[in-house]
């Protein structure tokens, strides 16, 4: 594996370790490039505060340590600055133009599409619970391709995050569909190595059947919440073995897309 997009720090509030910790993870791993990527903060109307992502007030420390390190380390590895981001459409649309504004004064290179909510984080709904609704995946499905359209984000992290147990026929019209779109804009997918090593629900073989029988790029991301999960070469092989099943390569690395 020579490079990982996706890595988050303790600013998240679920995530252990400091940067250092990771970068040095990385490098003994042999990674070449490692990609700084923890979730966003959003500029929420004042008393919605999130339990997943880090605060506004925290974004400057975040971009000044990956900085820093980009070049303690500039001799070792590639290290790049990006943002895990939820993409909100409708009446919560003015949120995710909020926080372009927001990071238009940083150097961020990148953007990864989390959609880990659908509509929102405040009145919408998780992606991860089970649902048998066709309703909640079209909505999910419908939210992911308006994300995809805006040009703004590099990849989809695990597109497969939507945990749908109804209607197999639905699915595969719903995912089929996504993919299409994915191959299209040429904007890779993601198998995510924390679903790998922890047994989720996703990667799912449903979605990355479709995803090989569409033609789609994959990626790697390692989705790294401590450093020890950069050097797990059992995980990669896999993702590896996962993509291989379903006739995918997995990209070595990704262009940067212009996040605002």
């Amino acid at each position: 594996m020579k490079a990982n997009y996706h890595t988050h720090t303790w600013r998240c509030m679920h995530a252990s370790g400091t940067e250092r910790e990771y970068v040095e993870s990385a490098i003994r791993g042999g990674l070449k490039i490692l990609g700084f990527s923890d979730h966003t903060p959003y500029p929420y109307p004042k008393g919605l505060n999130s339990g997943m992502r880090m605060q506004v007030d925290q974004l400057e420390g975040y971009v000044d340590t990956v900085l820093a390190l980009k070049e303690e380390y500039r001799e070792d590895i590639e290290i790049h600055l990006g943002l895990e981001v939820e993409y909100y459409t409708g009446q919560y649309i003015e949120y995710f133009h909020r926080l372009q504004r927001l990071v238009a004064d940083y150097p961020v290179e990148y953007f990864l599409l989390g959609q880990h909510y659908i509509d929102c984080e405040f009145g919408g709904s998780w992606s991860g619970r089970p649902t048998d609704d066709p309703n909640v995946l079209r909505r999910y499905c419908a939210q992911t391709v308006e994300a995809m359209e805006t040009g703004y984000f590099t990849y989809v992290a695990h597109p497969d995050l939507i945990r749908f147990t109804g209607d197999e026929s639905i699915y595969e019209e719903q995912m089929r569909m996504l993919c299409r779109k994915a191959k299209h804009l040429r904007l890779p997918l993601e198998i995510n190595g924390l679903g790998v090593h922890e047994g989720r629900h996703y990667p799912d073989q449903r979605f990355w059947r479709i995803a090989g029988e569409e033609g789609c790029e994959a990626v790697l991301g390692i989705d790294a919440h401590d450093p020890e999960s950069l050097n797990r070469p059992q995980v990669v092989q896999a993702a590896e073995e996962m993509a291989g099943r379903n006739g995918l390569s997995l990209k070595e690395t990704v262009e940067f897309r212009r996040p605002v």
